[in-house]
């Protein structure tokens, strides 16, 4: 039997699969360490370490070797410049048979004995890039194939966005043709954790995010309402407001600040450059968590979008890897 390895690395994060040729799951890791520490550093020795390390790891714990693996494959900011290898940005509309062509296959051998194939990212446009359009520019490294990933499981020859809700939450228009035609990024997920922890609305929320089982949608409706009316920072300390007076619950609270944060997202969707939706265009919010699920009531309570849906990946398999091993069956490596 044949394995193949998938590998996606993030900001802070990297995570390494590996599967049977039949796609399943044999085993997984993942580590602290992204582009991030190559930032910080000044070299991108950690990030070499820790896949190294991965791979490696993976193969004794299931007695195998390099001579099993079938194929490598990478995609996220592993092909920054802060990462492994850079590799280009392609330029929407991208589909997946654009990723599967300008995939490379490049050997690391202080990494990996085998050569790793890499799936480039996406950006918005060629540029050139001025004070006119930057706010229609935008990139993604990773979310391209985590939105092969949830595509495949949607009828094809519809408009759609998709919502990838983390600390810099991703949407990404896909037109009827299956092509990525255009991303939106924003850091409110950053911005959350500011707040909950760094501001004086820390008190209130008891300087926790909203815990899994505590989620109340009224009241992230209600934060997300305030935030329309009265704007992020008014809407915020009313927060602190809801605790003194009216609320000793610190995390409905923290639900209430959840729902205000998110606020402007929705805002941005709808007036960004960045994208190509309309009312017509399907919602799809992927994850399982309180984000994903916060993001899909409010897109529902703004109506702007005739529909809007939840996907939750089976398992624990992350989309990056089913991403990955889409677009390397497009390319006949697996």
């Amino acid at each position: 039997m044949k394995y193949f390895f998938t590998i996606d690395t993030g900001t802070t994060n990297t995570r390494v699969v590996l599967f049977t040729s039949e796609y399943q799951t044999v085993g997984s890791k993942k580590v602290e360490a992204g582009v991030r520490d190559t930032a910080i550093d000044g070299n991108n020795l950690k990030i070499k370490a820790a896949v190294k390390d991965c791979l490696e790891n993976l193969l004794r714990e299931n007695g195998l070797t390099y001579d099993d693996i079938e194929r490598v494959i990478a995609s996220g900011m592993i092909t920054s410049n802060v990462g492994l290898l850079e590799i280009p940005h392609l330029v929407v509309p991208v589909g997946l048979q654009d990723l599967a062509e300008k995939t490379k296959a490049v050997l690391l051998d202080d990494v990996c004995p085998l050569p790793i194939y890499f799936i480039p990212g996406v950006k918005n446009s060629a540029g050139p890039i001025d004070l006119r359009n930057f706010e229609a520019m935008d990139i993604m490294r990773g979310e391209e194939v985590e939105s092969i990933a949830v595509l495949s499981r949607f009828p094809a020859q519809k408009d759609y966005l998709l919502v990838l809700p983390g600390s810099h939450t991703k949407f990404v228009s896909i037109n009827s043709d299956g092509k990525i035609t255009g991303c939106l990024t924003s850091i409110n997920g950053e911005i959350l954790d500011a707040i909950t922890r760094h501001t004086i609305i820390a008190d209130a929320v008891g300087r926790e995010f909203v815990r899994p089982g505590q989620y109340d949608r009224g009241m992230v409706l209600l934060g997300f309402a305030t935030a329309q009316k009265s704007g992020i920072g008014r809407a915020c300390f009313s927060g602190r407001i809801l605790n003194q007076f009216v609320l000793s619950d610190k995390q409905k609270v923290a639900n209430y600040i959840l729902g205000v944060a998110l606020q402007s997202d929705i805002t941005a969707v709808k007036n960004s450059d960045a994208l190509k939706v309309s009312h017509e265009t399907d919602v799809i919010v992927a994850g399982s968590g309180v984000l994903e699920t916060a993001m899909a009531d409010i897109l529902n309570k703004d109506g702007y979008f005739a529909q809007v849906q939840s996907f939750r990946p089976e398992g624990d398999l992350p989309l990056s890897a089913m991403g990955c091993h889409i677009v390397a069956q497009k390319c006949n490596l697996l």
